[in-house]
């Protein structure tokens, strides 16, 4: 076994091989950027080496200065991880050169899978079921536009080198997809290094189930069951769970069995998945292999009880597996939710900050795979995510129940996250009844993610934590004061989104009894002021509130996805409020603003040119994801505010409109 392994990634990944490694008795070594000296996964490995400037094509993809780190630490063996060089065929290759094992699969098997156009030839070959499509490289937007013709709109184009979404874009028409190549290829240049797309045919209604499948140096091969990876965004996974609500025991079994024979086509040892698409009818359709271990490998983990990084390791040190197909078991249900630097509510632009409050869950099957740390900083030269969330129970129902506490329970503050957005998702009545597609999404949220105008039921816990914080609040002020006591009865004012409700406040022990024009609850807590997370017993139950203190006496309240801003007055304050003149906002029509941190790297008009609404105007770059920002209103350019290659931040002007 390896005395010392070396973890060529950053972040969540990079600290959860290190957890295996220490268990298992092995040093290790860590590398970093100097936007990462002080990240999370620098301070828990043994050792680290400094590797190169913030941008990844100057550190984190730079495999000589890993190899040299590897050289000057005496490390014996590497894993990468997911991302960056982790489906690389030469950097595996690099490493072997050097004496250093690659805890992976190897170089033949990374090249024969990695290029999604010929891993599809090798699918067919291997008798595995595979979409419609152009098993060549696309030249032109032409010769794009001819192919997608005989194939039949909607198509999808996909990057060749691709992975977690990036350089993929659905076309419906021949003018969607001139734009959407552009776009794919600079993305898929951007991320991988390499421009080259590929056409396959779109299919409606999808889910993408994937088999995690594992592999020695002595033939024996075995699946452990599936993930359901369907609800996604920009084709990047958002939820995962094992095993899927959807398979049949027949399809589970003949999809494990062509993901094995694909994986023995090519002699696969390690970790690796094959992903599929799954029409309604239970239909599979190879999409590609990832040679790697995947972002959502924890689900598989908890249901079946292994630990699929030390199976890694142990491969890549020569050992046998120690079980065949038959003793694989899948045990209970497992959730996990990504949570990412986003503004869901300004169409999930990505933020960058300091994490100025980060307070994980905890509890009952509660796993929580995190990168960061209260005061770390999340930049814009990585990947947003913050934390992996993953709840597993005896069954899906169970699974699900705690991820929605948890996801109540997980206190984040200093940038934008999408916490609430990932509450939302579980609570809908389509998650519950599992009816899960890759359009899941766009379906649920058509309008993008915003608090439900109409009352919902979370608002009844919302509007009693209202009442409970004030009432709280108000305690503490009269304790600082030095009064005795607290009025047995209080008559208050919640305007909960601007909607008033009337509520009465009775002291009974050490609860209260909330009255209000919904009727009667009995609630207890014993949140402070200060607090980010109140917990609450509402009745018979317990909600957790994430709450957020604004100036007078008003909160940001969050409960099962809702968001809502009160506001609690006495009913004199309420009734003059009424007589207070609304701000109006500032009108910022005429201009484009840049909506996220980025880089600015086209300007599409030109001063004095004429635009139409829904006209592309510039391409802002941001953590490798193009984003095209179109005109609202039909209008001339009047002035251009910024130039190509200018870094922008959030609300920049960049041109105006007349």
């Amino acid at each position: 076994m390896f005395k010392k392994i070396l973890i060529a990634n950053r972040g969540e990944i990079a600290c959860r091989v290190i957890r295996t490694a220490r268990r298992m008795g092995i040093a290790t070594v860590a590398v970093y950027s100097e936007a990462d000296a002080e990240a999370l996964h620098v301070r828990a490995a043994d050792e680290a080496v400094a590797i190169g400037p913030a941008p990844s094509a100057e550190s984190y993809l730079r495999i000589d200065r890993i190899v040299e780190a590897c050289r000057r630490t005496g490390a014996e063996a590497v894993h990468p991880g997911y991302g960056f060089l982790s489906e690389r065929a030469e950097f595996a290759a690099s490493l072997h050169e050097a004496g250093v094992a690659f805890i992976g699969p190897s170089p033949a098997a990374i090249a024969a899978m990695g290029d999604k156009i010929e891993s599809k030839k090798l699918a067919v070959a291997a008798g595995v079921s595979t979409v419609p499509g152009h098993l060549g490289v696309v030249g032109n937007p032409e010769h794009a536009a001819r192919i997608a013709r005989d194939i039949g709109y909607p198509v999808m184009l996909k990057a060749s080198a691709g992975g977690g979404g990036k350089g993929m874009r659905i076309a419906r028409s021949d003018a969607e997809l001139r734009e959407g190549f552009a776009s794919a290829r600079n993305e898929a240049r951007a991320s991988f290094g390499d421009d080259r797309v590929f056409i396959e045919k779109y299919i409606e209604e999808p889910r993408h189930i994937e088999i995690q499948l594992v592999g020695d140096r002595h033939g024996n091969i075995v699946h452990l069951g599936e993930r359901e990876c369907s609800i996604q965004r920009r084709h990047q996974k958002v939820v995962e769970e094992a095993p899927s609500p959807f398979l049949d025991d027949v399809t589970r079994a003949a999809m494990g069995a062509q993901a094995v024979a694909l994986a023995r086509a090519v002699g696969y040892q390690s970790a690796g998945t094959v992903e599929f698409i799954v029409d309604r009818d239970r239909n599979f359709y190879f999409l590609e292999m990832n040679t790697r271990l995947q972002v959502e490998h924890p689900v598989t983990e908890c249901v079946t009880g292994l630990d699929l990084v030390e199976l890694m390791i142990r491969i890549a040190a020569g050992e046998e597996l120690p079980f065949g197909q038959d003793d694989v078991r899948l045990e209970g249900w497992a959730i996990e939710a990504r949570v990412y630097a986003e503004d869901p509510e300004r169409n999930f632009l990505p933020s960058i900050g300091r994490l100025v409050r980060y307070r994980p869950p905890d509890g009952d099957g509660i796993r929580v795979d995190t990168g960061v740390y209260e005061g770390a900083e999340i930049t814009l030269y990585y990947d947003p995510m913050i934390a992996k969330l993953v709840a597993a129970g005896r069954d899906r129902a169970e699974a699900t129940g705690r991820l929605q506490n948890a996801l109540d329970a997980f206190a984040i503050s200093g940038v934008r996250h999408n916490v609430a957005f990932l509450a939302a998702i579980t609570a809908s009545e389509r998650f519950a009844a599992g009816q899960l597609s890759t359009d899941f999404i766009g379906q649920e949220f058509p309008h993008g993610f915003a608090p439900p105008t109409e009352p919902v039921a979370a608002d009844r816990v919302l509007l009693v934590a209202a009442a409970l914080a004030e009432t709280r609040l108000h305690a503490a002020e009269v304790a600082r004061d030095g009064a005795v006591c607290e009025p047995a009865e209080r008559q208050l004012i919640v305007l909960l989104d601007k909607r008033a409700h009337a509520a009465t406040l009775r002291a009974e022990g050490a609860a209260f009894l909330v009255e209000t024009g919904g009727g009667s609850t009995l609630a207890a807590t014993d949140w402070r002021p200060g607090q980010p997370v109140m917990h609450l017993r509402v009745e018979d139950r317990i909600a957790t509130v994430q709450i957020e203190r604004l100036p007078g006496r008003a909160f940001r309240l969050v409960h099962r996805g809702v968001i809502r801003e009160a506001r609690v007055l006495t009913p004199r304050a309420a009734e003059l409020l009424q007589m207070m003149p609304a701000k109006q906002p500032v009108d910022t029509s005429r201009l484009v603003l840049s909506p996220m941190p980025g880089l600015l790297t086209q300007v599409i008009v030109a001063e004095g040119q004429e635009v139409k609404a829904g006209e592309a105007l510039v391409v802002v770059e941001a953590m490798k994801m193009e984003n095209v920002l179109r005109a609202e209103r039909d209008g001339h350019i009047a002035k251009l505010r910024a130039r190509p290659g200018d870094s922008l931040a959030v609300d920049q002007v960049i041109l105006e409109l007349e």
